[in-house]
């Protein structure tokens, strides 16, 4: 059985080294002295797991598990009536769709590695753009990616 703390830690990582900016698991990042991180971040929740192929073949060695990643543009710490910006959010998840990017010479695979786990392929990643706040006059601007991540066991050579 696939497990999924080390996919959520390898999309975690990945999606950290694309934008540059911290990523917190379904909470505001914080740093090295536990205190939170100012915007830009991004926000990482682990949603749906299907392991069911829905095949007389199956045998529970694969699985679909989902993500949402919560861009998080906002105001500048210690500046009066400062705010996020779309431009700011929009950068980074311009970023982190390069989760899904595929190698510009027509290579099978992705341009970035995704670790999943020792004896794990994800072998094939989507993405879609779902939204985000749409009121320009908030505080904080977010928009959002969700990620569906095809992941199978490799067998034991």
């Amino acid at each position: 059985m696939i497990q999924r703390l080390p996919v959520t830690q390898g999309l975690q990582a990945l999606l950290a080294t694309l934008t540059g900016r911290p990523v917190g698991l379904r909470s505001v990042p914080l740093d090295s002295r536990g205190s939170p991180v100012p915007p830009p971040y991004t926000l990482l929740y682990p949603l749906d797991r299907n392991d069911d192929t829905q095949t007389l073949a199956d045998n529970q060695k694969a699985a679909v598990l989902d993500y949402q990643a919560t861009f998080v543009s906002g105001p500048v710490p210690g500046v009066a009536n400062s705010r996020g910006g779309d431009e700011q959010a929009q950068w980074l998840a311009d970023r982190a769709w390069k989760v899904v990017e595929r190698p510009a010479n027509g290579a099978p695979g992705y341009t970035h590695a995704l670790n999943v786990g020792a004896g794990v392929t994800c072998w094939r990643r989507e993405a879609r753009e779902v939204g985000g706040t749409s009121d320009a006059g908030d505080a904080i601007i977010t928009s959002v990616i969700r990620y569906q991540l095809f992941l199978e066991e490799q067998p034991v050579a």
